[in-house]
């Protein structure tokens, strides 16, 4: 159980009951919200109250960002999971810290493919949410990677952004979008949504 207060304040967002968590450790809480106090950041928005979805963050613009992400996931307690070549498991390790940062190993060359592996992994857990950067690169894109669209659409949950906005050391929850069967559509609706947000060196557009 986690005993530590849902409440607001001056550097995290409540979880809802539903989100899903990892086990209580009172020194990481500690270490995610230091990290983000040290840095001047600051959590806005409201998660939505549901167990399973597709997690997006953007703009992905420096390394700096994987920072402020893992403080906001540490002090939270949020278990966020995202996949990783299995290869790099193979380093004991690497693997261990792998695990405990909530990476899952992920066969690339199977014949089920990423798509179809993360949606089953959806799917088959009774909470889970699952994160990665639509823009899949630190550099601007003109297009995002729709591999986020395909696995939500496959496990049938929807999309939460997640935003960083440098100039105010914001990392901000937008609303959840529920995806249509246009896929153009509904990416350039997402994208456009991120147009306000500015990361450390650069915007979404």
């Amino acid at each position: 159980m986690d005993p530590t207060p849902q409440r607001q304040d001056d550097v995290l967002i409540p979880l809802p009951p539903n989100a899903p968590r990892v086990k209580f450790n009172r020194f990481t809480r500690w270490g995610g919200r230091t990290i983000l106090r040290a840095g001047g950041w600051r959590m806005v928005g409201e998660f939505p109250d549901i167990p399973r979805l597709v997690m997006i963050g953007a703009p992905h613009s420096s390394n700096w960002d994987g920072l402020w992400a893992f403080g906001a996931k540490a002090g939270l307690g949020l278990d966020v999971r995202i996949l990783g070549k299995d290869s790099l498991f193979r380093v004991p390790v690497l693997g261990w810290m792998l695990r405990q940062l909530g990476v899952i190993p992920v066969d690339r060359a199977a014949a089920s493919g990423v798509i179809k592996q993360a949606a089953q992994l959806i799917r088959g857990h009774e909470r889970f949410w699952y994160g990665l950067a639509p823009e899949g690169t630190r550099s601007r894109v003109e297009h995002w990677k729709t591999g986020f669209w395909k696995i939500a659409k496959a496990a049938d949950v929807p999309v939460l952004p997640v935003y960083f906005h440098y100039p105010d050391r914001i990392i901000g929850v937008g609303p959840l979008f529920h995806l249509g069967d246009d896929m153009a559509a509904d990416m350039a609706e997402i994208r456009a949504w991120y147009r306000p947000w500015m990361g450390k060196n650069r915007g979404t557009l």
